[in-house]
C-alpha cells in the first residue's frame, strides 16, 4: 500500500494541477469535519490530501457586484460572525448554523458541505434557494455553475479530475426579500434532515412576490430546486391560497426513501408542511418583521 501524500497549495491552479496529476483518489480538505471522520473509519483511502486553507481566495468573504463572494473553505462560523452577511442571506445562516455543533462549524465550511454530497446537507437548499453559483477551477479552466448542479447523487458530484470548487457567489439582494432553511428532525440538534427546505422570496411595494425559489434537501438522492413551488408564489401576496399550492408542489416534487430516520410517505407531507413555514419566516423577514 503506498503512503498517502499531503499538499498544501498556496494558488487554485496549483491545486487543480495536484488534482488532476494524482492517479488515485483525491480529497480536498476544507475543515475535515467530515473527511477526517471517512478516512478514520476507513470508509475512503485516498491517494493525496490537498489542504486549500492556504488559498486566500478559497478563505475570503468579499463584496462583489452588490453581492457576496465567498471562498469554498471559509469556515461557517466566519459567515455567521459575519454582521453584514448574516443580515444580507439570513436563510443561508439558518443553514450554516445547523452544520453540526458550534465546534464543528469553527471548522466545518459551506464548500465541503457541498462537495460532501449528501442529500440531507443543511447549507444547500438555503444556497440553492438563494440562487448561489459555485466557481469551480480545473484543467479546462474556470467555469460557472449553480449550486444545484454539483450534486450528482449520495456522495458523487459533477465536477470533473482536477476541478474543485473555489468560491461561491449570492447575488446582490433586491429591496423586500426574504430568505429562510427549515429543516424537521428528532432532535433539535446535531441530527441529520429528515426533511429540509429553503426560500427565498422578494415582494413589490404593494406585497406581491414578484421573485421566488423554493429548495428540498433529503427527499430525493441530492437537493432539489423546485420550479412549481415557487410558481405558487409568484403574482401573489403568499397568501392561504398560494401557501396551500406552495405545500402541494413541495410534496409532489418529493421523491425520498424509507430509512431509519423516516418514511417515505411522512417525508412527502413534511415537505409541504416546511414548505409553508419557511415560505411565512421569508415572507415576514421581506416585510422587514
Amino acid at each position: 500500500m503506498s503512503e498517502m501524500r499531503f499538499e498544501s497549495p498556496k494558488t487554485v491552479e496549483a491545486a487543480s494541477a495536484l488534482l488532476a496529476a494524482t492517479q488515485g483518489l483525491a480529497k480536498i480538505l476544507s475543515g475535515g469535519t467530515d473527511l477526517l471522520i471517512q478516512m478514520r473509519n476507513g470508509m475512503t483511502k485516498p491517494e493525496l490530501v490537498l489542504d486549500v486553507k492556504g488559498i486566500s481566495e478559497m478563505t475570503t468573504v468579499a463584496i462583489e457586484n452588490g453581492g457576496y463572494r465567498f471562498g469554498a473553505a471559509v469556515p461557517c462560523m466566519q459567515l455567521v460572525e459575519n454582521k453584514a452577511f448574516a443580515s444580507t442571506w439570513p436563510g443561508v445562516i439558518d443553514g450554516v448554523n445547523l452544520v453540526g455543533s458550534v465546534q464543528v462549524r469553527g471548522r466545518a465550511s459551506v464548500g465541503g458541505n457541498v462537495c460532501n454530497a449528501s442529500p440531507a446537507a443543511d447549507t444547500v437548499p438555503a444556497m440553492i434557494a438563494a440562487g448561489a453559483v459555485a466557481r469551480i477551477v480545473g484543467p479546462a479552466g474556470t467555469r460557472e455553475i449553480p449550486v444545484e448542479q454539483i450534486a450528482a447523487g449520495p456522495g458523487k458530484t459533477t465536477l470533473a479530475k482536477g476541478e474543485l470548487v473555489t468560491s461561491f457567489f449570492l447575488p446582490q439582494r433586491a429591496a423586500r426579500s426574504g430568505d429562510a432553511y427549515l429543516r424537521f428532525t428528532p432532535r433539535s440538534e446535531m441530527d441529520i434532515a429528515v426533511v429540509g427546505c429553503g426560500v427565498s422570496l422578494t415582494i413589490d411595494e404593494k406585497g406581491i412576490c414578484t421573485h421566488a425559489r423554493v429548495a428540498l434537501g433529503a427527499v430525493a438522492e441530492r437537493a432539489l430546486l423546485v420550479p412549481e413551488a415557487a410558481a405558487a408564489l409568484i403574482g401573489t401576496s403568499v397568501d392561504e391560497a398560494a401557501l396551500t399550492k406552495l405545500a402541494a408542489a413541495a410534496s409532489a416534487a418529493a421523491r425520498p426513501i424509507d430509512d431509519k430516520r423516516g418514511t417515505k410517505v411522512f417525508r412527502i407531507k413534511v415537505a409541504g408542511v416546511l414548505a409553508r413555514r419557511a415560505a411565512v419566516v421569508a415572507l415576514n423577514r421581506a416585510q422587514g418583521k
